[in-house]
């Protein structure tokens, strides 16, 4: 039963609650709220984030909230790799463009392990930028949650 200290789906995952958990993380990302986000790892979370480490929820609530004023029309998809126990691991590419107007999609895979009540206690990211014109964007969905009938990742050939 979920309360507001449980973030389910709850480990060990299945295949379609793995699922469940990688697109509830990218709707949360999606919402590009800190805060909201935030919500989703334990007050210790561990982060490793390209050359950022995070030790604390407030620590990644703040780096949300920069990321987000720098990855201006920020939007994500994230796809399950693979899965076990209290783990997942994710590959996602997000699209996005600085205050110059310079597009970039972000290439990444994600290693995350949940403590029992289903928040992320460990998340280490590793991404990579590759420029783009805005003619080859390919996340052209409204800002906010990707709607489900938007092709994934492997769908779009990425």
């Amino acid at each position: 039963m979920s309360t507001a200290s449980t973030r389910p789906p709850l480990p060990p995952f299945t295949r379609e609650s793995a699922i469940q958990k990688v697109r509830l993380a990218e709707d949360g990302w999606n919402s590009r709220d800190p805060e909201k986000v935030s919500l989703a790892y334990t007050f210790d979370t561990q982060w490793r984030n390209r050359v950022e480490f995070v030790s604390n929820r407030e620590e990644a609530k703040a780096f949300l909230t920069r990321k987000w004023k720098k990855e201006l029309e920020y939007r994500l998809i994230k796809e399950l790799w693979t899965f076990a126990d209290n783990r997942i691991a994710v590959r996602y590419a997000y699209e996005w463009h600085d205050d110059s107007g310079n597009w970039f999609r972000s290439y990444g895979n994600e290693n995350w392990e949940f403590s029992e009540d289903g928040l992320m206690q460990r998340r280490f990211a590793c991404i990579n930028d590759m420029p783009i014109t805005e003619a080859e964007r390919k996340f052209r969905w409204p800002l906010g949650r990707r709607p489900d009938d938007h092709p994934g990742l492997s769908a779009l050939g990425l």
